[in-house]
């Protein structure tokens, strides 16, 4: 058993930012319209922001207040697909024999997002990430339970994924549209997760976002299924 605290969290997704929305969503969940929106990110320069693909700007829109909050501290970031508009437009200058841009290659590597994190803050701590599967989420409180376990007093977890480019669409089914979640992860038993070896049927939102309809809720129990892997998160509502 894992125990930890959700000490603050935060979430986007398109037409989603304040936890109003999200709770608002939370009654009636359907899949969101995603026209391609961005969260804001005007707590950085002009510049700076530039080089910031939607994907990461939603992981800074997210996560920037939560640090802000606490000063340095490790971060552990989990993305299962990754920067795909990136990739696929690399793979396209490749196709039609075009050089490539060294800078586009470099932010589209899977730890690019904490380098310019690490860069933008000016923050050393140890920062990880995550190309999970299903269960992303869970692997990623196991890595920030970790890190606590060795004395961090706090620890910040980033899960997001981007709405997959049209040609990626039929392969890539677990992105019902964007969103990013942040969380605060501190010391404590306030929740519990769990691992059994059963199997169960796939949930109809990925699990990042069932937590915060948890989070929105008196919800005291949630369970996730990936292959042979069944999660079980316990919240103890003192």
């Amino acid at each position: 058993m894992t125990d930890f605290r959700i000490e603050q969290w935060r979430a986007w997704a398109p037409g989603l930012d304040s936890t109003a929305d999200w709770c608002a969503w939370h009654q009636a969940p359907s899949r969101l319209p995603d026209n391609g929106e961005q969260p804001d990110a005007s707590f950085l320069p002009a510049m700076q922001r530039r080089r910031l693909s939607r994907l990461a700007r939603m992981a800074f829109h997210v996560a920037w207040p939560l640090a802000e909050a606490c000063g340095p501290v490790p971060m552990v970031f989990a993305c299962r697909h990754g920067e795909t508009p990136r990739t696929l437009a690399i793979l396209g200058d490749l196709a039609r024999g075009e050089p490539l841009s060294p800078t586009q290659f470099s932010l589209s590597v899977h730890n690019a997002i904490i380098g310019l994190w690490s860069i933008q803050r000016g923050d050393c701590s140890e920062m990880t990430a995550l190309a999970a599967a299903g269960d992303g989420l869970e692997h990623a409180i196991l890595e920030a339970c970790g890190l606590l376990a060795e004395g961090a007093p706090a620890v910040l977890l980033v899960i997001a994924e981007e709405t997959p480019p049209e040609l990626y669409a039929p392969f890539i089914d677990d992105v019902p549209f964007s969103y990013a979640v942040a969380l605060l992860l501190t010391p404590g038993d306030d929740w519990q997760l769990q691992l059994h070896g059963t199997s169960g049927g796939r949930s109809e939102w990925p699990h990042a976002l069932n937590l915060v309809r948890a989070l929105c809720s008196a919800q005291t129990s949630l369970q996730h299924h990936w292959k042979n892997r069944q999660w079980t998160w316990s919240r103890n509502k003192a």
